[in-house]
């Protein structure tokens, strides 16, 4: 292992593996539930079948940034590398800071304790059993990706596209038998109306499509960058858009608006509308609800920790995160330090509840983020290697997007996030200042 820093990551994944690591984190378990909250805010079915359809588009812009950043920056670490380069390494090591404490371990916790939900649905494990059960799947996916970059894109590339069957399926089913005037039917009397409606519902499904930028996380390990990162990023959009507009366009067409608007499992009620479905249909929907979820705690295991292994490799952040190993070649401290904080976060659950206030920070940190496109085409030696057209436009459409969710998070709980802000201000920067100090010294006495 002595050698192991001086490893360095492979370009091993092709455009397959970069396309499932952003459709397998984006295609979650919020799906399952958005549906009812944006037909809520819609108000009508063919408004809901709109919001899904413009709110992929407008979607799109976004994309368009993480592309041309990336190929201007073909490296590992996405937003940390993008700040850095506009000439804030506070902010880029905020960046870092905030991901690895506050919305990566969290994030996995999560998603392992709501798949071990769902089996415990078949089981009956009582509480201890699925937090053990979530323990075991973090370390199952810790080791896959730990292996083998490229075994774990090829996983990734198949439970994403296994994921996806179980929707087809239902969408191609339920098709036949939708019933149209369901989905034409005016909204139904004291719901939302007008552009104030369709706005709202397009507001609403912003959180169904986050998470499309993953794979910028892992662009030093993407194969010809140039072709593979705004192929991959475009598809991307494009497959979540037409599975949701797809499967919204079913679903109206299976279940009333007054019944979807009200439902906390609104796919698993349209799939009891299907004859062939019926009373299985809650059985259908957890089988669905495991895969999809394991697909997402898949990527977020694989792409998660190559943030701070940038940060490392740039000395803001421990060294030995910056270790890649000699014969797996993956960054395996960073991987198994963060899976190791996940496992702790499922036996404190009441901790992860709280750490999701940071996700106002979190947000506001992709709003900075696109906001770096103005910044940096301003820079000389800016060349990405693919140049999004309109760009400064794109960026302010994304941006704006990326407004509408942090307003609608800060009137949630403003208190809580403005707090989250203060403490990753308060906690991160004398520890960035610390390392920066250590790093002049280093310099000081090579020179």
């Amino acid at each position: 292992m002595s050698n192991s820093s001086n490893t360095e990551l492979k370009r091993k994944l092709g455009l397959g593996a970069a396309i499932a690591i952003s459709v397998g984190t984006t295609v979650g378990s919020g799906i399952f539930s958005s549906m009812g909250e944006v037909a809520g805010a819609a108000g009508s079915a063919i408004f809901v079948v709109l919001s899904f359809l413009i709110g992929g588009l407008i979607n799109l812009p976004a994309n368009l940034c993480y592309a041309e950043l990336a190929t201007a920056y073909p490296e590992d670490g996405g937003q940390y590398v993008y700040f850095r380069e506009a000439g804030s390494r506070p902010l880029a090591f905020l960046c870092g800071w905030i991901s690895f404490w506050a919305t990566d371990p969290p994030s996995i916790s999560i998603m392992a304790l709501a798949i071990a939900n769902y089996l415990a649905f078949f089981t009956g494990f009582a509480t201890l059993t699925v937090k053990l059960v979530a323990v075991a799947l973090v370390l199952i996916f810790m080791v896959i990706h730990l292996r083998s970059v490229e075994g774990g894109g090829k996983f990734q590339t198949f439970i994403t596209i296994f994921k996806i069957i179980p929707f087809a399926l239902l969408i191609g089913v339920g098709a036949f038998y939708i019933k149209m005037d369901m989905v034409t039917t005016p909204a139904v009397v004291g719901a939302p109306m007008g552009i104030a409606a369709l706005l709202a519902g397009i507001s609403a499904t912003t959180w169904s499509f986050d998470g499309m930028g993953a794979v910028c996380y892992m662009c030093g390990e993407i194969k010809e960058p140039k072709k593979t990162m705004p192929k991959a990023l475009i598809i991307t959009v494009l497959v979540v858009s037409i599975l949701y507009v797809a499967l919204s366009f079913v679903i109206t067409g299976l279940l009333p608006m007054d019944r979807l608007t009200e439902s906390s499992a609104p796919i698993a009620e349209a799939a009891s509308m299907i004859p062939i479905i019926g009373d299985k249909a809650g059985t259908l929907t957890a089988i669905m609800a495991i895969i999809v979820i394991i697909g997402s705690l898949s990527s977020c295991i694989m792409f998660q920790p190559r943030i701070e292994y940038a940060m490392a490799k740039d000395g803001l952040f421990f060294k030995s995160f910056g270790k890649v190993h000699p014969k797996w070649e993956t960054p395996y401290v960073s991987i198994i330090v963060q899976c190791a904080v996940a496992i702790i976060l499922i036996f404190a659950s009441s901790l992860s509840d709280l750490l999701g206030y940071f996700t106002l920070v979190a947000l506001i940190k992709n709003f900075m983020t696109f906001g770096t496109i103005f910044v940096l085409r301003k820079k000389q030696g800016y060349n990405p290697l693919w140049k999004m057209p309109y760009g400064y436009l794109m960026a302010g459409i994304a941006m704006f997007m990326t407004g509408t969710l942090i307003v609608s998070t800060f009137l949630w709980a403003p208190i809580p996030g403005i707090i989250a802000a203060v403490l990753a201000v308060v906690t991160g920067l004398p520890v960035y200042y610390y390392w920066e100090k250590k790093n002049n010294a280093s310099k000081n006495v090579s020179a």
